[in-house]
C-alpha cells in the first residue's frame, strides 16, 4: 500500500507503540504481552485516509497472529495470544467500517460478551479454527454444513448457528460484564465518545488508538470537547486530505471549505449553487424528497423541524395516527425496562437495539406490542421485539404512542433526524434541510471556536456517499410509490439454502 507522508507517519506511531506492547509488525510476529501501556490519536477530516489506514493496519496484525475479538462470540483465551477488536460507537458506525471490508463491532458489543452453552460452544470453537468438528445432539450433519458455509462467507458466529436451525435464546444462556482485559482495541468515530465510555475502553484495553474526526460535534452535554482533547498532544497525529484531492470528490470539497474563516453561510449556499451546476452528484432542491426519506433521513438541526417533516411525510404516505405502516423508518430511543430486566436490556441492546440505532418497520410482531424490525447495520438484521412507539407531533408535550408492549425498545420515528445523531452512519443519498442551518448562523452560536452552523454543515454533508440534497424550501415533493419493504436485503433459504425458514430471533 501507498501511504501518504502523514499515513506514514501515523503508522510509524502506531507500529512503535505496539512494538513496546510485543506486537512486531516489521517480522509479522508477537510476543507475550510485555505490560506496556499507550493511548494515541489518529485526526483527521473526511476523506484523509483514516479508515484506508485503519484496515491496512488491522490485516497487518491478523497477519502477524492477532487473535480479532468481534464480540458475538468468543472462546477460551489462549495464553500468550494477544487480541484486536475494532470498535464504532454505534451499529451503523460499526456497519460502515464493515462495508469497507474491516471487522468491526460495538463498545457495547466488547464490553457485554454472550455466554454460550457448553454444548453449542463447540461448534463455535470449530467454526473459528480452534476445534474439531463436533456431534452435537439434534444438529444433522447438514445443519453443521450450513453453519461452516454461512461462516465461511460471513465470519459471525450467531449467524452461521441461525444456518444451522438454532436461535439465539438455544445457545446463549446470558451476557457478562467482560472482566479480562484485552490487547490492542482500535476505535472509529470516537469523537461520539462520552466519557463514561472513554474511562471503560482504557480499563480494557492496553494500548487504546482513537481515530476521529475534530471538525464533528462533540457528544450532548459534553460542552464541545471530544475524548481526543483530553489526550496529550505529543499523543496525536494529524492526517490532511492532499493525497485525496486527485478523486474529485465535490462533496468533499464542500467539506473542506467550511475550514475557511472567512466563509458566509450565504457564500456557501453560491459555493453549492456553482457545484450543482457542473456536477450531478450535488443537488439543490426546492422540496424534500419523500421516497428519499423512508430509507435516509432528511438532516435537521432543530427538533420542531425533524417533527414537522416525520408528519409531513406520515401524512403523505396517509399513515393513520394509530398505525404504523410497514417500511416507516424508525430510530431507537432507548430501553424502557427496570433494573431487575437486566439480562433481557442487554440481550436487547446486543440485536443491535441500542439508543441511536436505524430500524424499519416491517410489521406487527407474534405477540401484541411486539413488532418485526430489520436493524441497520446488525449482522443478523431482522428481530421481533416487544416495542414501544412514539410518534411525535407539533403542540403536543407526549408523544402519541399507537401501540406498545408494558416494556421493551422504545422508538421514535426516524423520516428525519438531527445532524447530532445521524454522526457516525452514512447514506448513499443525504438530504440535508438548509433552512435549519441557516437558521444557526443567524444565531451566531459556535462551538469551540468554530461556527456552529459550520460545524452543523460540515457532519450533515459528510454523511452522504455519494450524492447531496441541498433542500432549500419547506416542502414536501409527493412519494413516487407506496410505502414497502421490498427493497431491504434479506437473504432467504431458497437463495442460499442456507439459512431456516423461520427466520428472525424474539427478544
Amino acid at each position: 500500500m501507498q501511504f501518504s507522508d502523514d499515513q506514514a507517519e501515523a503508522y510509524d506511531r502506531i507500529a512503535a507503540a505496539l512494538l513496546k506492547a510485543g506486537v512486531d509488525l516489521a517480522n509479522g510476529t508477537t510476543l507475550p504481552e510485555a505490560g506496556s501501556k499507550d493511548l494515541l490519536a489518529v485526526l483527521g477530516k473526511a476523506g484523509s485516509g483514516k479508515t484506508m489506514l485503519l484496515a491496512h493496519m488491522v490485516e497487518e496484525l491478523t497477519d502477524a497472529g492477532v487473535d480479532l475479538i468481534s464480540g458475538d462470540y468468543e472462546g477460551k483465551r489462549v495464553k500468550d495470544r494477544r487480541t484486536l477488536a475494532v470498535l464504532a460507537p454505534t451499529n451503523k458506525a460499526a456497519s460502515v467500517l464493515r462495508n469497507h471490508g474491516v471487522p468491526a463491532t460495538t463498545i457495547h458489543r466488547i464490553l457485554y460478551t454472550p455466554m454460550y452453552d457448553p454444548e453449542y460452544e463447540k461448534i463455535a470453537e470449530w467454526l473459528a479454527g480452534k476445534g474439531n468438528r463436533p456431534e452435537v445432539e439434534g444438529l444433522t450433519d447438514l445443519a453443521l454444513d450450513r453453519a461452516f458455509a454461512f461462516y465461511a462467507m460471513n465470519k459471525s458466529i450467531p449467524g452461521a448457528l441461525a444456518a444451522a436451525g438454532l436461535r439465539g435464546s438455544d445457545f446463549i444462556i446470558g451476557w457478562t460484564r467482560r472482566e479480562d482485559p484485552l490487547d490492542i482495541g482500535f476505535v472509529d468515530e470516537s469523537s461520539m465518545l462520552d466519557d463514561r465510555q472513554f474511562e471503560d475502553l482504557q480499563q480494557i484495553f492496553s494500548t487504546l488508538v482513537l481515530f476521529g474526526d475534530p471538525a464533528q460535534l462533540a457528544p450532548v452535554m459534553q460542552s464541545g470537547a471530544m475524548a481526543f482533547d483530553a489526550i496529550k498532544e505529543s499523543r496525536k497525529t494529524y492526517l490532511h486530505r492532499i493525497h485525496r484531492q486527485t478523486l474529485d470528490n465535490p462533496i468533499l470539497d464542500l467539506a473542506h471549505a467550511l475550514s475557511d474563516p472567512d466563509l458566509t453561510f450565504e457564500g456557501f449556499e453560491t459555493m453549492i449553487e456553482e457545484f450543482a451546476a457542473k456536477d450531478d452528484r450535488i443537488v439543490v432542491a426546492p422540496r424534500v424528497n419523500s421516497t428519499l426519506m423512508a430509507r435516509s433521513p432528511v438532516l435537521v438541526w432543530r427538533n420542531a423541524t425533524r417533527i414537522r417533516l416525520i408528519q409531513a411525510f406520515r401524512n403523505a404516505y396517509g399513515a393513520g395516527v394509530d398505525e404504523l405502516l410497514p417500511g416507516e423508518p424508525l430510530i431507537c430511543d432507548g430501553i424502557e425496562l427496570p433494573l431487575k430486566h437486566r439480562k433481557k436490556r442487554v440481550d436487547l441492546e446486543a440485536r443491535g437495539l441500542i439508543k441511536g440505532a436505524q430500524v424499519v418497520y416491517m410489521g406487527p410482531g407474534r405477540k401484541p406490542g411486539f413488532s418485526r424490525l430489520y436493524v441497520f447495520g446488525a449482522e443478523d438484521p431482522q428481530v421481533n421485539a416487544a416495542t414501544i412507539i412514539k410518534i411525535e407531533a407539533p403542540g403536543l408535550e407526549e408523544p402519541f404512542i399507537p401501540f406498545a408492549a408494558r416494556m421493551g425498545a422504545a422508538f421514535l420515528h426516524g423520516a428525519a433526524v438531527t445532524i447530532h445523531k445521524a454522526q457516525g452512519s452514512q447514506w448513499e443519498q443525504v438530504q440535508v434541510f438548509a433552512p435549519d442551518l441557516y437558521a444557526a448562523a443567524r444565531s451566531g452560536r459556535d462551538e469551540a471556536g468554530i461556527a456552529l452552523w459550520k460545524r452543523l454543515a460540515y457532519v450533515a454533508i459528510t454523511r452522504a456517499e455519494k450524492r447531496l440534497l441541498w433542500v432549500t424550501r419547506y416542502m414536501l415533493a409527493k412519494p413516487e410509490q407506496p410505502l414497502g419493504i421490498e427493497d431491504l436485503r434479506i437473504v432467504t433459504p431458497s437463495e442460499l439454502n442456507l439459512l431456516p425458514e423461520d427466520q428472525g430471533s424474539e427478544v
